[in-house]
Protein backbone atom coordinates (compact mmCIF):
# COMPACT_ATOMS: atom_id res chain seq x y z
CA UNK A 1 0.00 0.00 0.00
CA UNK A 2 1.37 3.34 -1.08
CA UNK A 3 1.93 5.72 1.87
CA UNK A 4 4.27 8.17 0.49
CA UNK A 5 5.60 9.72 -3.07
CA UNK A 6 6.76 7.17 -5.27
CA UNK A 7 10.43 7.94 -6.71
CA UNK A 8 9.40 9.45 -9.72
CA UNK A 9 7.10 11.72 -8.08
CA UNK A 10 9.68 12.82 -5.13
CA UNK A 11 12.18 13.25 -8.09
CA UNK A 12 9.74 14.75 -10.57
CA UNK A 13 9.18 17.29 -7.46
CA UNK A 14 12.91 17.72 -6.69
CA UNK A 15 13.23 18.88 -10.19
CA UNK A 16 10.20 21.15 -10.00
CA UNK A 17 11.55 23.12 -6.86
CA UNK A 18 14.92 23.34 -8.98
CA UNK A 19 17.22 21.06 -6.79
CA UNK A 20 17.82 18.70 -9.90
CA UNK A 21 18.31 19.38 -13.46
CA UNK A 22 15.92 17.01 -15.84
CA UNK A 23 18.23 14.98 -17.18
CA UNK A 24 19.89 13.49 -13.75
CA UNK A 25 16.46 12.85 -12.33
CA UNK A 26 16.21 10.66 -15.20
CA UNK A 27 19.62 9.05 -14.89
CA UNK A 28 18.46 8.44 -11.19
CA UNK A 29 15.19 7.08 -12.45
CA UNK A 30 16.86 4.12 -14.98
CA UNK A 31 19.81 3.36 -12.53
CA UNK A 32 17.02 2.87 -9.78
CA UNK A 33 14.88 0.56 -12.21
CA UNK A 34 17.97 -1.27 -13.04
CA UNK A 35 18.44 -1.91 -9.58
CA UNK A 36 14.91 -3.83 -9.33
CA UNK A 37 16.03 -5.95 -12.58
CA UNK A 38 19.20 -6.67 -10.20
CA UNK A 39 16.97 -7.67 -7.29
CA UNK A 40 15.00 -9.83 -9.41
CA UNK A 41 17.62 -11.97 -9.90
CA UNK A 42 19.05 -11.77 -6.42
CA UNK A 43 15.94 -12.90 -4.64
CA UNK A 44 15.57 -15.79 -7.48
CA UNK A 45 18.99 -16.60 -7.30
CA UNK A 46 18.79 -20.45 -7.27
CA UNK A 47 15.67 -21.02 -9.24
CA UNK A 48 17.36 -19.08 -12.17
CA UNK A 49 20.87 -20.90 -11.91
CA UNK A 50 22.46 -18.21 -10.89
CA UNK A 51 24.33 -18.86 -7.92
CA UNK A 52 27.92 -20.05 -7.39
CA UNK A 53 31.37 -18.81 -8.84
CA UNK A 54 31.59 -17.96 -12.99
CA UNK A 55 35.44 -19.38 -12.88
CA UNK A 56 37.08 -16.23 -13.32
CA UNK A 57 38.84 -13.86 -11.56
CA UNK A 58 37.74 -10.25 -11.98
CA UNK A 59 40.19 -6.96 -12.11
CA UNK A 60 40.42 -6.52 -8.76
CA UNK A 61 41.90 -9.84 -8.33
CA UNK A 62 38.42 -11.77 -6.69
CA UNK A 63 36.72 -14.42 -8.09
CA UNK A 64 33.49 -13.36 -9.51
CA UNK A 65 30.35 -14.80 -8.74
CA UNK A 66 27.76 -15.12 -11.71
CA UNK A 67 25.58 -12.85 -10.00
CA UNK A 68 28.84 -10.23 -9.99
CA UNK A 69 28.51 -10.90 -14.44
CA UNK A 70 24.69 -10.70 -14.52
CA UNK A 71 24.51 -7.81 -12.33
CA UNK A 72 26.84 -6.02 -14.06
CA UNK A 73 25.52 -7.03 -17.49
CA UNK A 74 21.95 -5.79 -16.38
CA UNK A 75 23.32 -2.20 -15.24
CA UNK A 76 25.27 -1.87 -18.26
CA UNK A 77 22.31 -2.71 -21.07
CA UNK A 78 19.86 -0.73 -19.53
CA UNK A 79 21.40 2.26 -18.88
CA UNK A 80 23.18 2.87 -22.41
CA UNK A 81 19.70 2.07 -23.76
CA UNK A 82 18.83 5.31 -21.75
CA UNK A 83 21.58 7.69 -24.00
CA UNK A 84 21.28 9.41 -20.54
CA UNK A 85 25.18 8.74 -20.12
CA UNK A 86 28.79 9.55 -21.52
CA UNK A 87 30.53 6.68 -19.96
CA UNK A 88 30.01 4.16 -17.21
CA UNK A 89 32.70 2.54 -15.03
CA UNK A 90 32.51 -0.96 -13.28
CA UNK A 91 34.30 -2.24 -10.23
CA UNK A 92 34.06 -5.70 -12.28
CA UNK A 93 36.27 -4.15 -15.71
CA UNK A 94 39.57 -3.15 -15.88
CA UNK A 95 38.81 0.36 -17.96
CA UNK A 96 35.51 2.34 -18.86
CA UNK A 97 32.80 1.35 -21.26
CA UNK A 98 32.40 4.76 -23.24
CA UNK A 99 28.92 5.45 -24.92
CA UNK A 100 28.79 4.06 -28.56
CA UNK A 101 29.78 6.22 -30.88
CA UNK A 102 26.51 6.43 -32.94
CA UNK A 103 24.32 7.46 -30.27
CA UNK A 104 24.04 10.98 -28.01
CA UNK A 105 26.13 11.67 -25.32
CA UNK A 106 24.09 12.84 -22.28
CA UNK A 107 26.18 14.74 -19.65
CA UNK A 108 26.83 12.61 -16.94
CA UNK A 109 29.14 9.69 -16.12
CA UNK A 110 28.23 6.64 -13.92
CA UNK A 111 30.00 4.24 -11.32
CA UNK A 112 28.96 1.37 -9.93
CA UNK A 113 29.97 -1.68 -7.71
CA UNK A 114 27.19 -4.09 -9.03
CA UNK A 115 26.75 -6.19 -6.01
CA UNK A 116 28.10 -5.63 -3.40
CA UNK A 117 28.81 -8.40 -0.69
CA UNK A 118 28.12 -10.94 -3.45
CA UNK A 119 30.04 -13.32 -1.19
CA UNK A 120 26.48 -13.39 1.28
CA UNK A 121 24.41 -14.66 -1.84
CA UNK A 122 25.11 -18.14 -1.33
CA UNK A 123 24.33 -18.28 2.16
CA UNK A 124 20.95 -15.98 1.59
CA UNK A 125 22.61 -12.77 3.10
CA UNK A 126 21.89 -9.33 2.32
CA UNK A 127 23.77 -7.67 -0.48
CA UNK A 128 23.22 -4.69 -2.72
CA UNK A 129 24.26 -2.18 -5.35
CA UNK A 130 26.23 0.87 -4.93
CA UNK A 131 26.38 3.81 -7.82
CA UNK A 132 28.45 7.39 -8.49
CA UNK A 133 26.82 9.93 -11.02
CA UNK A 134 29.76 12.13 -11.82
CA UNK A 135 29.88 15.01 -14.50
CA UNK A 136 31.34 14.42 -18.20
CA UNK A 137 33.52 16.38 -19.28
CA UNK A 138 32.75 17.99 -22.47
CA UNK A 139 34.40 16.64 -25.34
CA UNK A 140 33.55 15.18 -28.51
CA UNK A 141 35.48 12.56 -28.41
CA UNK A 142 35.17 9.17 -26.69
CA UNK A 143 35.83 8.96 -22.51
CA UNK A 144 38.55 7.65 -21.39
CA UNK A 145 39.66 6.14 -17.65
CA UNK A 146 40.95 9.73 -16.90
CA UNK A 147 37.73 11.11 -17.46
CA UNK A 148 36.39 9.81 -14.37
CA UNK A 149 39.77 10.56 -12.05
CA UNK A 150 37.36 13.26 -9.90
CA UNK A 151 37.43 13.92 -6.07
CA UNK A 152 33.79 12.65 -4.76
CA UNK A 153 33.25 16.11 -4.14
CA UNK A 154 32.44 16.32 -7.90
CA UNK A 155 29.72 13.70 -7.19
CA UNK A 156 26.36 14.98 -8.39
CA UNK A 157 24.47 11.97 -6.83
CA UNK A 158 24.70 9.03 -5.32
CA UNK A 159 23.17 6.14 -4.02
CA UNK A 160 22.27 2.31 -3.09
CA UNK A 161 19.86 -0.28 -3.36
CA UNK A 162 19.85 -2.89 -0.59
CA UNK A 163 18.87 -6.46 -1.40
CA UNK A 164 17.55 -7.66 2.11
CA UNK A 165 14.29 -8.36 3.76
CA UNK A 166 12.88 -5.51 1.97
CA UNK A 167 14.59 -4.35 -1.01
CA UNK A 168 15.68 -0.53 0.02
CA UNK A 169 16.89 2.25 -2.17
CA UNK A 170 18.75 5.19 -0.60
CA UNK A 171 19.89 8.14 -2.65
CA UNK A 172 21.71 11.86 -2.65
CA UNK A 173 22.10 14.77 -4.70
CA UNK A 174 23.29 16.84 -2.18
CA UNK A 175 20.04 18.02 -0.45
CA UNK A 176 19.59 15.78 2.18
CA UNK A 177 19.86 11.75 1.93
CA UNK A 178 16.62 10.11 1.02
CA UNK A 179 15.44 6.18 1.91
CA UNK A 180 12.26 4.75 -0.31
CA UNK A 181 11.06 0.61 -0.02
CA UNK A 182 9.99 -1.04 -2.98
CA UNK A 183 6.62 -2.16 -2.80
CA UNK A 184 5.90 -5.28 -4.36
CA UNK A 185 2.43 -4.70 -5.05
CA UNK A 186 2.93 -1.51 -7.25
CA UNK A 187 6.69 -2.46 -7.77
CA UNK A 188 7.35 0.87 -7.27
CA UNK A 189 10.09 2.49 -4.59
CA UNK A 190 8.27 4.67 -2.23
CA UNK A 191 9.54 7.43 -0.18
CA UNK A 192 10.11 6.30 3.46
CA UNK A 193 12.12 8.83 4.98
CA UNK A 194 12.73 11.77 3.28
CA UNK A 195 16.09 13.26 5.54
CA UNK A 196 17.54 10.48 7.15
CA UNK A 197 19.67 11.95 9.95
CA UNK A 198 23.12 9.85 11.55
CA UNK A 199 23.28 10.25 15.54
CA UNK A 200 26.17 12.29 16.26
CA UNK A 201 27.54 9.61 18.92
CA UNK A 202 27.00 6.25 18.93
CA UNK A 203 27.55 2.93 20.87
CA UNK A 204 27.95 0.07 18.24
CA UNK A 205 31.20 -0.79 15.35
CA UNK A 206 31.25 -2.93 12.70
CA UNK A 207 34.51 -4.24 11.93
CA UNK A 208 35.74 -7.48 10.41
CA UNK A 209 37.62 -8.86 14.04
CA UNK A 210 39.30 -11.63 11.71
CA UNK A 211 41.95 -9.11 10.61
CA UNK A 212 42.67 -7.21 14.61
CA UNK A 213 46.89 -9.16 13.89
CA UNK A 214 47.44 -6.80 10.73
CA UNK A 215 45.99 -4.03 12.00
CA UNK A 216 48.58 -0.84 12.49
CA UNK A 217 49.12 0.27 15.88
CA UNK A 218 46.19 3.41 15.58
CA UNK A 219 43.47 0.87 15.16
CA UNK A 220 44.61 -1.67 17.63
CA UNK A 221 44.52 0.68 20.57
CA UNK A 222 41.39 2.17 18.90
CA UNK A 223 39.50 -1.45 19.54
CA UNK A 224 41.00 -2.10 22.82
CA UNK A 225 39.71 0.99 24.07
CA UNK A 226 36.32 0.07 22.57
CA UNK A 227 36.32 -3.33 24.12
CA UNK A 228 37.10 -2.29 27.68
CA UNK A 229 34.02 -1.12 27.96
CA UNK A 230 32.72 1.15 30.81
CA UNK A 231 35.72 0.15 32.91
CA UNK A 232 38.08 1.90 29.97
CA UNK A 233 38.76 5.45 28.90
CA UNK A 234 35.88 5.82 26.68
CA UNK A 235 33.30 5.04 29.96
CA UNK A 236 30.90 3.24 27.97
CA UNK A 237 30.04 -0.02 26.49
CA UNK A 238 30.05 -0.77 23.06
CA UNK A 239 28.66 -3.77 20.45
CA UNK A 240 30.00 -4.83 17.90
CA UNK A 241 28.33 -5.93 14.42
CA UNK A 242 29.75 -7.77 11.05
CA UNK A 243 27.45 -8.61 8.07
CA UNK A 244 30.40 -8.43 5.32
CA UNK A 245 27.93 -6.27 2.87
CA UNK A 246 28.81 -2.43 2.71
CA UNK A 247 25.30 -2.40 1.97
CA UNK A 248 23.86 -3.65 4.77
CA UNK A 249 26.62 -1.98 7.14
CA UNK A 250 26.02 1.73 6.24
CA UNK A 251 22.42 1.27 5.79
CA UNK A 252 22.24 0.46 9.48
CA UNK A 253 24.50 3.33 10.42
CA UNK A 254 21.98 5.92 8.72
CA UNK A 255 19.27 3.96 10.39
CA UNK A 256 20.29 3.96 14.08
CA UNK A 257 24.46 5.42 14.28
CA UNK A 258 27.36 3.77 14.75
CA UNK A 259 30.68 3.50 12.75
CA UNK A 260 31.76 0.77 9.72
CA UNK A 261 35.65 0.37 9.62
CA UNK A 262 37.91 -1.06 7.12
CA UNK A 263 40.99 -0.09 8.00
CA UNK A 264 44.48 0.11 6.35
CA UNK A 265 46.61 -3.13 7.31
CA UNK A 266 49.87 -5.06 6.97
CA UNK A 267 48.46 -7.99 4.69
CA UNK A 268 49.14 -5.65 1.41
CA UNK A 269 51.56 -3.33 2.68
CA UNK A 270 51.84 -1.29 -0.85
CA UNK A 271 47.70 -0.56 -0.66
CA UNK A 272 46.19 1.64 0.76
CA UNK A 273 42.97 0.18 1.92
CA UNK A 274 40.48 -2.41 1.29
CA UNK A 275 37.42 -0.82 -0.32
CA UNK A 276 37.61 1.06 -3.62
CA UNK A 277 37.19 4.81 -3.45
CA UNK A 278 34.83 5.11 -6.39
CA UNK A 279 32.71 2.51 -6.75
CA UNK A 280 32.17 2.05 -2.70
CA UNK A 281 33.85 4.65 -0.48
CA UNK A 282 32.81 8.28 -2.33
CA UNK A 283 29.14 6.94 -3.14
CA UNK A 284 28.53 6.25 0.63
CA UNK A 285 30.77 9.01 1.71
CA UNK A 286 28.51 11.47 -0.30
CA UNK A 287 25.29 10.02 1.55
CA UNK A 288 26.70 9.63 4.93
CA UNK A 289 27.56 13.57 5.02
CA UNK A 290 24.37 14.19 3.87
CA UNK A 291 22.39 13.02 6.31
CA UNK A 292 25.20 14.78 9.26
CA UNK A 293 27.53 11.87 9.43
CA UNK A 294 31.31 11.66 8.23
CA UNK A 295 33.90 9.65 6.04
CA UNK A 296 37.37 9.19 6.67
CA UNK A 297 40.29 7.92 5.84
CA UNK A 298 41.55 8.03 9.52
CA UNK A 299 43.62 10.81 8.26
CA UNK A 300 41.01 12.89 6.31
CA UNK A 301 38.12 13.40 4.53
CA UNK A 302 37.33 10.54 1.39
CA UNK A 303 35.74 12.72 -0.68
CA UNK A 304 38.65 15.09 -1.20
CA UNK A 305 40.56 12.55 -2.31
CA UNK A 306 42.03 12.76 -5.72
CA UNK A 307 41.94 9.80 -7.52
CA UNK A 308 44.97 8.10 -9.45
CA UNK A 309 43.14 5.31 -11.36
CA UNK A 310 39.80 3.93 -11.46
CA UNK A 311 40.81 1.21 -9.23
CA UNK A 312 42.26 3.00 -6.09
CA UNK A 313 41.71 1.65 -2.78
CA UNK A 314 41.21 3.12 0.83
CA UNK A 315 40.77 2.70 4.36
CA UNK A 316 37.27 4.08 5.84
CA UNK A 317 35.94 4.98 9.20
CA UNK A 318 32.22 5.98 8.47
CA UNK A 319 29.89 6.88 10.22
CA UNK A 320 28.76 9.20 13.28
CA UNK A 321 30.50 12.26 13.92
CA UNK A 322 32.04 12.08 17.06
CA UNK A 323 32.55 8.15 16.40
CA UNK A 324 34.60 9.05 13.17
CA UNK A 325 36.76 12.25 15.29
CA UNK A 326 37.78 9.69 18.15
CA UNK A 327 38.65 6.95 15.46
CA UNK A 328 41.15 9.80 13.73
CA UNK A 329 42.26 11.13 16.67
CA UNK A 330 44.09 7.68 17.30
CA UNK A 331 45.61 8.07 14.02
CA UNK A 332 47.44 11.43 14.23
CA UNK A 333 50.72 10.60 15.50
CA UNK A 334 50.78 7.70 12.88
CA UNK A 335 51.61 8.17 8.99
CA UNK A 336 48.82 6.47 7.04
CA UNK A 337 51.50 3.73 6.60
CA UNK A 338 51.10 2.96 10.77
CA UNK A 339 54.16 4.22 11.29
CA UNK A 340 54.58 6.71 14.91
CA UNK A 341 55.70 9.83 13.80
CA UNK A 342 59.00 11.15 15.99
Amino acid sequence: MQTGPSLKEFLAQAHDDGLIPGDLEQVLVETAAACKVIGYNVQRGGLLDVLGAEGHVNVQGEEQKKLDVITNDILIDHMQKTNLLAGMASEEMEDCLPSPEDQPKGRYLLVFDPLDGSSNIDINMSVGTIFSVLPAPKKTTPIVNEDFLQPGTEQVAAGFCLFGPATMLVISFGNGSHCFTLDPDSEQFILIDTKMEVPKETQEYAVNSSNQRHWHPPMQNYIEDLLTGVDGPRGKNFNMRWIASMVAEIYRVLSRGGIFMYPRDERNPGSKGRLRLMYEANPMAMILENAGGSASTGHGRIMEIQPEGLHDRVACFMGSVKEVEFAEGYHKGYSEEGVAKA
